[in-house]
Parts: structure tokens; sequence; C-alpha cells
């Protein structure tokens, strides 16, 4: 785990790097000393913080965390928790930092589950995909925070004014969709604090018909993992097709910073992380194979996500509604 300046008073890099079987005769810090020893750096900038234990991916998370005090993962969410990190970021067990962020961490005040939100790329830029795996089993209510909590995240970290909100559903048609999406669509419709537009076919979340993609988890993490996983062939095949032929390769030369720069937009690493909206915290999580360009560009995101005081403004909405309601 390091702790790193970059903007933020200090964030949390847990990692997951593996190493040769020789690394493990020293100690993890010693680890990180070594590989950091490769690099230049400002090293005023960079802080070890020791941490002893690892939560493997495939351990019961409840479990995990409730035992294994000294792993990166729990000593990165109480120094959060204890302001003394802006923000952690992790590589490791989904679950762990799910119920890692909950428990000790701790959600804000009014909002009933924290959603993971992910970006994906569209034909009109990206749009917000939430919840993409935190809550399988979600209620109409945890529907509605999770519209409000993505059109605040949409404004002020990604810039987009009155973001569209559609909820992800079988059709257009509002009497369309199973009991979770006809008892949320009502819901959300009455809402005048968001751009609600109504329900989101799977095929049109491509083409950007709405900037937040509003689901529960089980939906939402197809919806992601298909996405990346239509992204890679796709990469793939254009450039197997564009070396498959001496003709292809003259022209793929042509071609090549035009298209660079298209298939750029279905690379993952551009987008960051999934930041776990609603908590006291910022945690955002990255993929298990997350290489540089995507860590760094976490990193980033968090910076943005703190100057432009997501959580106080999320914070501030929740509470309003309970105001409103009593």
């Amino acid at each position: 785990m390091l702790a790193a300046d970059n903007f933020c008073d200090c964030m949390i890099f847990e990692s997951h790097a593996h190493y040769d079987d020789s690394a493990f005769d020293l100690d993890r810090e010693e680890v990180l000393k070594q590989e950091l020893s490769a690099y230049t750096y400002p090293q005023e900038q960079i802080e070890i913080v020791h941490a002893e234990e690892v939560i493997e991916t495939a351990e019961p998370p409840v479990n995990a965390i409730r035992r294994k005090k000294d792993s990166s993962i729990v000593v990165g969410m109480k120094m959060v928790k204890a302001g003394k990190a802006d923000a952690f970021v992790s590589a490791g067990s989904s679950g762990a930092i799910l119920v890692g962020g909950q428990t000790l961490v701790g959600r804000i005040k009014g909002v009933e589950r924290p959603p993971l939100a992910s970006l994906i790329p569209t034909e009109k830029g990206v749009s917000l995909l939430l919840d993409c795996g935190a809550n399988v089993d979600a209620r109409a209510s945890h529907l509605v925070q999770f519209a409000k909590m993505g059109s605040i995240y949409m404004e002020h970290v990604l810039g987009v004014k009155s973001p569209k909100v559609g909820i992800v559903n079988i059709g257009a048609e509002e009497e369309k969709g199973n009991a979770l999406v006809k008892e949320t669509f009502p819901l959300l419709k009455e809402l005048r604090d968001i751009h609600f537009t109504g329900s989101v076919d799977a095929r049109e979340i491509p083409h950007g018909q709405v900037d937040v993609v509003v689901c529960e988890a089980f939906s939402g993490n197809i919806i992601l993992k298909l996405y990346e996983g239509v992204g890679a062939v796709l990469i793939s095949k254009v450039k197997e097709g564009l070396m498959s032929t001496l003709r292809s390769k003259i022209g793929a030369l042509l071609i090549k910073p035009a298209l660079k720069q298209t298939l750029k937009a279905f690379d993952a690493s551009e987008y960051g992380g999934a930041p776990l909206l609603g908590l006291n915290g910022l945690v955002v999580k990255t993929h298990g194979s997350a290489k540089a360009k995507e860590v760094s560009n976490t990193l980033l995101q968090c910076v943005t996500f703190k100057r432009q005081r997501i959580n106080e403004k999320i914070k501030e909405c929740i509470q309003t509604d309970a105001v409103s309601a009593e």
C-alpha cells in the first residue's frame, strides 16, 4: 500500500502486484521499497504505510474484514475514515472493498445503499452506469438515490449540465419491465431535482441516449462486463483485419492516427475506476488487471472528486430529501 500526495492531502493506493517467490523472503514493506528503488520520483510525495496481511479474492469478505485488521484494505480505509487520507483506491477483492467501504468508512447519513458507479463509452462521450456491482437485490428507494447521486457525479465531475437519467428496461414503454422497474419508474418521474427521461433500452446505452444509467447491480454488472468484452473483441478484430493483407496494412498506415483515436474510446483504462458513492470518504475500485494508465487516471479522478466536493453535495442532497419527507 502506498500513500501518495497528488494534489489532495493524501491518497491511498492498495497494490496487489504479483512478485516472484523470492520476493517473499522480504517483508511486504521491503518488497515495495525494492520496487520503488528502480524509479526516479519525488520521494517526499510517497509514503509507504505498512500492512502485513492480504485479503485474497476468494475469501468471504465479511470474515476477511473482521479478521484481517492489518490488511491493506482495512488499514487504508481506516485512514480515510480518520481523515488521514482523502481517497482509497484498490484493485483488490471487490467484496472486501464493498463491505469495508460500508462498515469501516461508513455511509453518509440517509444513504440506504452505496452504488458502484462506472463510466462507460458511448457515441456521444461517456455515460455513468450505476449500480454496476454493489447491490444485486436493490429496492426502488435505492434506485432513486442512485439516480440522484449519479446526477451529482456527472454534473460536477464530468461537467454535464442537467444530465439525462434513464432506468434500464426491456423497452421504452413505461408499462414494461419487472416489478422493481415498474415500482421505481413513477418515483423517478416525480422527482424535480433530476432530469429523468424514462426507460432506456440496453441497445440505446452505447448511443448515449442518457448520461446516467440506473439499474440494480445484477443488470449493471452484466452490462459493464459485456461492454468490456465487446470492446476488447472489437479492438482485437479490427487490428486483425488491418494486418490480414498487404493492401490492408498499407491502408492501416494511412488511417492509423484516426483509428487510434477512435479505438481509444473503447479502452477501459481511459476512464479510471468505479467510486462507491454515498460514503463518508472516497473509495474507488479498479480492475484487478489494471495497468499504469488506468491507475493513473483513477488517481486523477479522485482529485476531481475531492475538488468538486462530491460527498458534500451528496450529503446536502440526501439531507434535504430527509427534511422534505418530515
